[in-house]
Parts: C-alpha cells; structure tokens; sequence
C-alpha cells in the first residue's frame, strides 16, 4: 500500500472515530506530517488533557501513553506499538523509588515525566525538561529534593537552584550518545552555527552550548533567532520538524548516532492499524492513576521557559 492510500484512510478513519494524532518531535517525519499536534512531553500532556477527541493515538513512547491516559480516564489512548518503551524510565521502579524516599524521609520527589506511572504515583511532583528548573524554583519552602530518574537533567537543574538536590543514577543513552567531541567537531565545521542542546545530555556537552533548551523550546528559539544555521544536541527526529518550520535556515545534527530507536518503532502503516482494531489501549490501574495524577497535575500548573 502506498504512502497516500495509508494517509487518506488514516484521515477517514480519525474521522469515523473521533479521533486525534499526537506525535513527539523525536518521531519520524512521516508521522510528525499527520499528526494534528507535533510538540514535546509537556505540550503532548497539555494537548491531551485539553483535547475533545474521543480516541488518542499516541505516537511516542509507553510513559507518554500512559500520561495521557492518566489525564483522560473517559477517553481511548492508544499506542500504536506496545513495544516503544524508554530506556531511561526503566532505570527505576517504584519499590526502588520507595527504598531511596526511606533513605531520605525529608525530600520532597521531583519525577522527570520519562518515568512509568507507578513511579510517579509515588512522586510528589513532577516535571519536564521544559519546566523542570521553574518547578522546583517554586518549591520555596522545599530545601532538599530527590530528583529522579535522569541524573543529567537533575545535575543541570541543581546548578542553577538553591536548593540540596539528590540525583537517582539514570540517563538517556541516545543523549549520552552526544559526545563533546561531536560538538567540537561540528563547532568546527560551522564557526557561525548556534549549538542547542538538549538537558539531558552530559554536563561536558552542556558547558559547549550557547543554548541549553527542551525541544519545545529548540523550535521556538530556532524561530525567533536572527541566526541562520544551528548545530542542533538532541534525537535526530528534531531536525525534521526544525527544517519544515523554518525552510530558510541551516541545521546539522550534532552526531547521528543521536537516535532513539523506540521513538522509530511507529510508522504510518501501524497507526492506521491502530486506528482500524482500536490498538493498543493503554490503561492505567485506577488506585495508580489518582496517585500519578496529583504529581503531573503539578506539573501543567508551571509552565517554565524552555
């Protein structure tokens, strides 16, 4: 079946079902293209809580599912392929989450949302990378802080608040794939280029940028910058979104070893699948989802800058 025919049945059939398409920045082009929302963790879970659509296909990873189905109980989230995990939320699981809290009664959990609902049930906030430094800045009573599961976002984060941060050893490999010598490298290739870089990636990486952002604010500040070309830190799937939306500018992926095979494992074929046998539901247990919910509650409450 070719592209077209895919994509006409897939807009007859959110049609027929009510149905909306979301899509990370970290997906393929081809789903970024057909999706009625493309933006990052935070933007999804807005677009999710805000939608009327009866049915969500969620084009990302398993976390993101489940957030969203954590925010829309009345609604159908579905995952068009069960097997698009995240390494990095595997790092942790709420007994692990539960030892650590005994070990220091007096923090207040900071989840980065790249976690399962089961560990952020047992959170008490929780954030992303676009927001993460504005949520805990207003934390103001809060002094001492377990932030999990990314140890790089929380390393960047702790460098910039006042506050006793404690850091779970998680990462995201395809950031951690992001060497400084990528980056001097393509420094070099490009003197003009502007480097963006994703917080999850190593503090050595992050000391090279000129701009430390989440996609979201990648996009924006790529849009609204006098400058023409961009060496860009993140999973290579950015630049896609990057190049449609600003045509007459220049951008070059840090390293392309930058993937993330679990934001590829969707294409167009399985969301028209999903859209055709109703697949894969994503449900969260509901004493799990009301725990969860009070964390990324919190977390739409700030809005954060980048």
């Amino acid at each position: 079946m070719e592209n077209k025919e895919i994509i006409e049945k897939i807009i007859k059939l959110k049609k027929e079902k009510n149905a909306v398409i979301l899509s990370h920045n970290y997906q393929m082009g081809e789903i970024q293209d057909i999706a009625d929302y493309v933006g990052d963790s935070l933007g999804l879970s807005q677009t999710a809580a805000k939608t009327d659509a009866d049915v969500i296909v969620f084009c990302g990873v398993h976390f993101m599912a489940e957030t969203a189905a954590i925010l829309c109980p009345e609604k159908m989230v579905l995952l068009p392929d069960l097997n698009a995990g995240c390494p990095m939320a595997n790092m942790i699981t709420a007994r692990q989450l539960r030892e650590k809290k005994k070990e220091y009664p007096d923090a207040t959990v900071v989840c980065y949302v790249n976690s399962s609902a089961e560990v952020k049930a047992e959170s008490d906030y929780c954030c992303t990378s676009a927001n993460a430094l504005a949520l805990i800045e207003s934390l103001t009573d809060v002094n001492k802080i377990l932030f999990i599961p990314d140890r790089y976002l929380g390393h960047y984060v702790a460098r910039k608040a006042k506050k006793e941060i404690i850091l779970w050893p998680g990462y995201c490999p395809t950031h951690h794939r992001i060497l400084v010598e990528d980056i001097e490298k393509q420094k070099a290739k490009h003197p003009n280029a502007l480097v963006l870089v994703h917080p999850e990636c190593t503090p050595g990486v992050i000391d090279l940028a000129d701009k430390v952002l989440s996609t979201s604010g990648i996009c924006k500040f790529a849009k609204e910058s006098e400058a023409t070309e961009f060496i860009i830190g993140t999973e290579v799937g950015m630049l896609h979104r990057l190049k449609k939306e600003n045509p007459q500018k220049k951008f070059y992926s840090v390293t392309g070893l930058a993937l993330c095979p679990n934001m590829k494992l969707i294409n167009l074929e399985k969301v028209l699948w999903s859209l055709e046998d109703m697949a894969y539901q994503i449900k969260v247990p509901e004493n799990i989802a009301v725990k969860a919910k009070r964390a990324i509650d919190r977390m739409l409450e700030v809005k954060g800058i980048a």
